[in-house]
């Protein structure tokens, strides 16, 4: 049964609110556009040092990070094809809860090996109207937000397979990450880990 919490203004989770067919279901259309867009491993701007995760992109736009800095392109960095389409049923729970213009970018991370993601804003968008909505898969995940201030208060919750979180409004730019992820908590990814598909609207 879904269930709602109210982590912080603006921040909003729903627990199971993929159930375990739609989660498989979800993933064999994952895996599926992975074979056009496989996973890279993108570095930091300005010291090219690697990620701990690795990362792919669905949709009309990509997000990507390289040692010349953040944006958005419209195709793969390493293989230089477009990106696959965002999974339709992305983007039927996008128009259920987002109210806001169709998602532009489906951000793809993995998560293997203590792979985590420090605390960072989602900015490089044009548009913060509409909200980031990020769907868990496999592994279970201590993920963390705040404020806009990256030394501000935090609140961290554990995400598991299905759970769907929504920030938007007064908490758009807060800074959130995951502080680690319970390897073998889920048999779902093949390999073991947690993926993580993060949609967002990125023009206005």
């Amino acid at each position: 049964m879904v269930t709602t919490l109210a982590l912080l203004p603006g921040v909003m989770v729903w627990r199971e609110k993929i159930s375990h067919a739609g989660q498989q279901d979800l993933l064999s259309a994952v895996l599926t556009r992975l074979e056009m867009a496989p996973f890279y491993r993108p570095r930091m701007p300005g010291s090219d040092k690697e990620f701990s995760v690795e990362e792919s992109n669905f949709g009309s736009l990509g997000w990507i990070s390289d040692k010349t800095g953040y944006r958005y392109q419209a195709n793969h960095p390493v293989t230089g094809a477009p990106w696959p389409d965002i999974p339709p049923a992305l983007m039927d729970l996008w128009r259920g809860i987002a109210d806001a213009p169709d998602a532009e970018c489906c951000l793809v991370n993995l998560y293997r090996n203590g792979a985590r993601m420090g605390l960072h804003q989602d900015k490089d968008e044009r548009n913060f109207a509409a909200p980031v909505v990020s769907v868990s898969l496999g592994d279970e995940a201590l993920f963390r937000i705040g404020g806009e201030t990256r030394r501000g208060p935090t609140q961290s919750v554990v995400l598991s397979s299905g759970d769907v979180v929504m920030f938007g409004g007064s908490a758009r730019l807060a800074y959130h990450g995951i502080d680690r992820v319970r390897a073998g908590s889920s048999s779902l990814i093949p390999g073991g880990g947690r993926i993580n598909l993060t949609l967002r609207r990125v023009n206005a």
